[in-house]
């Protein structure tokens, strides 16, 4: 009899023990609308700063402008028509960039960025997206101007004391070499 209680007792234990886990609940739940705002208002600068962008373009009748894809503007400075290479994943290009407010004053020169080397989407250089993306649309010896809205720039970081939040930019690019990498 005390052998059968021992065997229950221990059968009960076991059965017991492997109840599954509950979850814990949250002590406080959000409606998730500070996400929706912040679209909202990320959505309103856009606006804002491609009408300001798009007007500088109408003013400027002399540039051919283009808008790429990606939702930046640029025109070509020094355009190569020859060539038909362009930068693919993993080349290494070598170029040279600033950084300048829409009414063209500099905030960073191309002399104190230097001489850039950037492994095409596989290295984890500090650029804007921007200037990663347009980089993508030069060939070696091209000059490229591009207007950036601050989403493609510098956001809502900015660079410290020398550029503000959700401030467009444009950049104007030199690409100087292009080394194919051997995957492509």
């Amino acid at each position: 009899m005390l052998k059968k209680l021992i065997y229950t007792s221990i059968a009960i234990a076991f059965f017991a023990a492997c109840k599954s886990p509950e979850a814990r609940r949250p002590v406080q739940t959000r409606s998730g609308s500070f996400i929706n705002e912040s679209v909202v208002r990320n959505k309103e600068i856009y606006d804002q700063e491609k009408m300001y962008i798009e007007e500088l373009i109408e003013k400027d009748s002399l540039k051919d402008y283009i808008a790429s894809e990606s939702g930046f503007w640029y025109y070509y400075n020094v355009k190569d028509t020859t060539s038909t290479e362009m930068p693919d994943i993993g080349d290494i290009v070598e170029f040279t960039y600033d950084i300048k407010n829409l009414d063209g004053s500099t905030i960073l020169s191309k002399e104190e960025n230097g001489l850039q080397q950037y492994r095409v989407d596989e290295s984890n250089q500090e650029l804007i997206s921007g200037v990663r993306d347009g980089i993508k649309l030069m060939k070696e010896g091209e000059t490229i101007t591009f207007f950036f809205p601050s989403y493609k720039a510098f956001g809502y970081y900015g660079i410290e004391e020398k550029l503000g939040t959700n401030v467009p930019i444009q950049s104007t690019i030199t690409l100087h070499s292009l080394e194919q990498s051997n995957e492509n």
